[in-house]
């Protein structure tokens, strides 16, 4: 099967060979996404008999809270079936226990089932929406206009602080990092904040934050007339306003997730305000 080892530093080689692990699987994420990993948290990886990474798993602690988070638990398509993804699976959670970090994630059905097994269990459910690519004139009045009424720096803070509140622990690390990419763009309005950043096949929309779901309706509107690129979305559940929105702008359904976590006895999660959370910053960053 190979080895399960720490990838301490990034390099050219390996990001090249942890990219294809996304291209193969079709996921999202970038390069810039796997260099987060890489200088934030822990990438555990099986490599072949000939040194080629071919299953990941990835570990990123949520600043100084109690919780870290498991993602990127990828296979290359030919090595499938055969346990590599338990095992890289398995590392990441040694690691968080060890640590004495509480363990959470983002998981597909399939995923679900397996992380079942190991005692996480859901707290709540979101979908990923997809609109590809528009072919009409571009239309970014009504992101300038968000633009306008709160500037770059004020629009990232104001979305550090809700964030903050939705998930109970601080995650300005890795939002100025994200806010920071080229392509990148920090929106709010009103009572709301969002994010729109690059990614491999679609640009993607997400944390969106809100004091209500009414409060997050102009500031998606805003984004989704704005944007020509390809958009995904994960929103989460039992938010039928933006659902409608989405829908309405031509995105399409794409998959279910669950959001999970494993508690320790005696273990709690964050005290946070998950209503604020409408749309969440991916499946690999929570």
């Amino acid at each position: 099967m190979g080895i399960t080892e720490r990838l301490a530093a990034p390099s050219r080689d390996d990001l090249a060979s942890l990219q294809q692990l996304v291209v193969e699987s079709r996921w999202n994420q970038s390069p810039e996404d796997w260099d987060v990993f890489l200088r934030l948290g822990t990438v555990h990886v099986v490599r072949d008999e000939a040194g080629r990474i071919v299953a990941s798993g990835a570990v990123l602690p949520m600043g100084a809270s109690p919780v870290a988070w498991i993602s990127m638990i990828l296979v290359m398509p030919a090595r499938r079936g055969v346990g590599l993804g338990r095992a890289v699976f398995g590392a990441c959670l040694r690691q968080i226990q060890f640590e004495g970090r509480i363990p959470m994630l983002d998981a597909t059905p399939a995923g679900e089932a397996l992380y079942t097994q190991f005692g996480f269990r859901p707290q709540w459910r979101l979908a990923r929406w997809r609109r590809e690519a528009s072919e009409r004139d571009a239309r970014n009045a009504g992101l300038s206009r968000s633009l306008q009424r709160q500037p770059a720096g004020e629009a990232l803070q104001g979305l550090v602080k809700l964030d903050a509140a939705a998930l109970g622990f601080d995650r300005r690390t890795l939002l100025e990092q994200l806010a920071d990419r080229r392509g990148s763009v920090c929106v709010a309005g009103g009572e709301a904040a969002g994010l729109v950043r690059e990614g491999r096949t679609a640009r993607h929309v997400g944390p969106l934050l809100a004091r209500s779901e009414a409060a997050a309706g102009p500031l998606l509107r805003d984004i989704v007339d704005a944007e020509d690129a390809a958009l995904l979305i994960d929103l989460r559940d039992a938010r039928p306003l933006l659902r409608a929105t989405l829908e309405a702008a031509g995105f399409r359904h794409e998959r279910p997730f669950a959001r999970m976590a494993l508690l320790a006895p005696g273990q709690v999660l964050p005290a946070g305000d998950d209503a604020l959370l409408h749309a969440v910053a991916g499946p690999e960053y929570a």
